[in-house]
């Protein structure tokens, strides 16, 4: 199903309708915005198979892996928002100091008007409606652009929201590159993207004509450090979960692994019996294992595999027609090969030795800070050291992504890697603007003001110290 590209004038006379209904002040209200989240939720339950199916049809998506990674999520998160707002959206009181008084100070968070969000592919449904729960959540209007690259999910998305909103108040633009182009040089309040680096820089360019604050949820290389110390069975297990979910399309998925040269082998041997004891030893794509997008992606992957084929130690097959390319392990000597050279992005896991954790420490520093850093070790010195030496955007230890799902911990990126953070209260905080406010009372300090003495300046030496 082709749709028809919107044009920078299509976008403007949106954005007036929306921002027509956003100064009727309706969306200020709290309670009519947990009433708007109550209703999404109602309307995702209702059409919770349709979503199935259509994750399956664009992404191999298993059931339980669609439920827990996009559809679960969601609902948690909604809940969330539906018992915590009351409490987010109430004033927040500050300690006002003595030189000030008499007065009373508090910050209002108030919304920033139209905001447009632009979703990716590889969770296309969750990274979608996440932004948006907290986008409504603030008093925000939306216009939502689902990725093409996954049309059926895209048409359940476009239904659901028509189906709980009238356009005024949260639109679905279908379209390609030439619609997102209309969109972003379009005049929102905000613009919360998620995607490559590559773009999020087009879209960051964009919104600067207009100073639109953004977040740019992006990605990038996330490395995963070993050490002697750690647990190795639980180690690669949780390694090759998280590399593996979505068939590698997870924008914080390991990306390759610095492993102490002690326990290499123990660590291969055991996440080859991992990818088997989770996926089967051949038909992996039956036992629910997802498929690449879109060829073109495919392509990439395989050439990128085929120029280091002779690193592959476990893995490799692949299935042009399905889209399928095998958990696949390749042990490389360093980082001059061809998957080391961008962000991988599907079922490959490079994996390198080292004796000396600097060199780590060293090497990672050396190149864009990542998305997600993951940590395998028992030692609380190393602990502290990798904490302490190299930053991401987020960290886990003795686990692989997990760290998403915690609804109190902001997520997003740091330098390449993105700007911006949300999930949780902290969603609520991004797309709201906090306003301060001071209210003065009746009686009134005049140490500062004209008519100037050495008094005057004695007692401010005093007070302002």
């Amino acid at each position: 199903m082709t749709h028809k590209e919107w044009t920078l004038q299509d976008a403007e006379l949106l954005l007036k309708d929306q921002k027509q209904y956003f100064d009727s002040l309706e969306t200020r209200e709290v309670s009519f915005r947990i009433q708007q989240l109550k209703r999404l939720k109602s309307i995702i339950q209702k059409h919770e198979e349709e979503l199935l199916k259509a994750l399956a049809l664009d992404l191999g998506k298993n059931p339980v892996e669609a439920y827990a990674t996009e559809i679960g999520f969601i609902y948690k998160s909604l809940s969330e928002y539906i018992r915590h707002l009351n409490r987010w959206a109430k004033p927040l009181k500050v300690k006002t100091p003595i030189y000030l008084q008499p007065s009373k100070g508090f910050v209002v968070r108030e919304p920033f008007g139209s905001v447009l969000i632009i979703g990716p592919f590889n969770y296309p449904f969750q990274l979608v409606i996440e932004p948006l729960i907290g986008a409504l959540a603030a008093g925000n209007c939306a216009v939502v652009k689902p990725s093409e690259l996954t049309p059926s999910v895209s048409r359940v998305i476009q239904m659901i929201l028509e189906e709980a909103y009238d356009k005024q108040y949260v639109a679905c633009v279908q379209g390609t590159q030439e619609t997102t182009s209309s969109l972003i040089n379009s005049n929102f309040d905000y613009i919360f993207f998620t995607g490559s680096t590559r773009v999020g820089k087009i879209v960051m360019e964009a919104a600067a004509a207009h100073l639109t604050p953004v977040t740019l949820e992006l990605g990038g290389k996330s490395p995963v450090i070993v050490d002697q110390s750690a647990h190795i069975k639980e180690a690669a297990r949780r390694i090759m979960w998280g590399k593996t979910i979505n068939a590698g399309q997870t924008c914080v998925a390991p990306d390759y692994v610095y492993v102490h040269e002690a326990v290499k082998e123990e660590l291969v041997r055991e996440m080859t019996r991992s990818i088997e004891k989770m996926w089967g030893k051949k038909d992996y794509w039956k036992n629910g294992f997802g498929k690449i997008v879109n060829r073109r992606h495919f392509k990439r992957l395989v050439a990128m595999m085929e120029e280091d084929q002779s690193h592959v130690i476990w893995g490799g097959r692949h299935d042009e027609a399905r889209f399928h390319i095998e958990p696949t392990l390749l042990e490389i000597p360093n980082r001059d090969t061809a998957v080391m050279k961008e962000e991988i992005f599907g079922p490959l896991l490079p994996i390198m030795t080292y004796s000396s954790l600097n060199q780590v420490i060293s090497e990672i520093n050396s190149h864009s800070k990542p998305l997600a850093l993951y940590l395998f070790t028992t030692d609380q010195e190393v602990e502290r050291r990798i904490l302490k030496s190299i930053s991401a955007g987020g960290v886990a230890i003795n686990d692989t992504i997990t760290h998403v799902a915690h609804p109190n911990l902001p997520f997003g990126g740091v330098g390449q890697s993105g700007m911006g953070r949300y999930h949780g209260k902290q969603s609520f905080l991004t797309f709201s603007h906090c306003k301060s406010v001071l209210k003065k009372g009746r009686f009134n300090v005049t140490i500062a003001y004209p008519g100037y003495s050495s008094h005057q300046l004695k007692l401010l030496r005093k007070v302002l110290k």
